[in-house]
This record gives C-alpha cells, structure tokens and sequence, in this order.
C-alpha cells in the first residue's frame, strides 16, 4: 500500500513538474483590457471590454526553477476602445494613431512561475511587449490569478506606462486649458481555459 502512495505521489509530482510543458492556455472572448489615466481636471477609464479572437498561448520552460515562456498574444482594434463618452473615444483614437496603427497588440513573453489552483495568492510577475503606434515596449507586469476551478482561471496584469514609452503626445483641449496627464495605468484580463 505504501509502494502504491509513493508511486502516487511521485507521479502527481512530476506531472506537476512538467505540466508547464505540456500546456496551452486558450482565451475566451471575455477578455478585456482597460486603461485608465487623468487630466488636470479629472480621471477617465477607457475599455476594449471584449476580445473577438480565439487565440492561445503556448507555456514552456523558462529561465528561472519555477519560471515560465508563454508564446501567443493579444490583438486588439483600437476602434474598440470606449471611454463613455464620444468625445473623449474620439480624442483616444486620434491620440493613438488609429488611422495609421489601427491595432494594439500584447505579446505574452513569460512568468515567474506558473499560476497553481493550490496558492493563487502567491505573486506573480511577467514580461509583456505592448506594440502599440508603431513602437515597441517590454514592461514588467503584475498579475493576480483568480481560478474558477483547476482547468479555468482569470489572469489579471496591471502595470503604469507613459505616453511618452510610445513617443505619443497625451491629448489636450480648449487651447491647452485641458490637459490629460503622462501616466496610464494598463489593466488585462485574460480569461483562459488550459488545454493539453
């Protein structure tokens, strides 16, 4: 009886150990991503509240014991954005160089460690490259895992960029009198079933 518990858990051990390998997340449509930002006279939130893609992402082995690479991204129409007000949609868009890049993508590069249904409370770090008007920038993410059950979970990413990190001049109006602040707080939800 013990062989058969040793056994048992060993082979529950190194499934854990190589499940990383063997995984792909896929992303439903309830993905979302949301950026929020002030002005001198007030804050806005401006969301793309759902992503029209069945995409994936692949996990391997990553650098560090419990780090992992993900390969897969998340592309997005900047015509999707809403700020809940037409007016301030409009100026997001232009701000955004819409007509010239008319996508925002976000490419996943990799974890800390894996997210486990065992201790989602455990940080977790990333890299990500936002493209975005035509420049590329990596950042450092931070993410919260929520799991629904062992093969569902929401990973939510949140990190400040500038405007400037994208060489992208933060709208104003009324001659100047209006003026909407560098910083942008850039939040993701990525709702992800794992496959085998």
């Amino acid at each position: 009886m013990l062989l058969v518990l040793g056994f048992v858990i060993t082979a529950g051990t190194v499934a854990e150990q190589k499940r990383p390998g063997t995984v792909k997340w896929v992303l439903n449509k309830e993905c979302s991503l949301t950026v929020n930002g002030s002005t001198n006279i007030n804050h806005f939130s401006c969301v793309i509240a759902h992503y029209n893609k069945a995409d994936t992402i692949s996990i391997g082995k990553g650098g560090g014991n419990d780090a992992v690479s993900l390969k897969g991204a998340l592309i997005l129409d900047i015509l999707d954005f809403d700020c809940h007000n037409r007016m301030m949609t409009g100026d997001l868009r232009k701000t955004l160089k819409q007509k010239d890049f008319p996508q925002l993508k976000v490419s996943f590069i990799g974890l800390s460690r894996y997210p486990h249904f065992s201790d989602p409370s455990k940080a977790i770090r990333g890299f990500v490259d936002i493209e975005l008007a035509g420049v590329v920038k990596r950042i450092e993410v931070n993410y919260k895992a929520t799991f629904q059950n062992a093969g569902a979970f929401t990973l939510v990413g949140t990190q400040d960029v500038n405007f400037s990190d994208f060489n992208i001049i933060p709208p104003s109006r009324l001659g100047g009198m209006i003026k909407t602040n560098q910083l942008l707080n850039v939040a993701f939800s990525l709702n992800i079933k794992t496959i085998d």
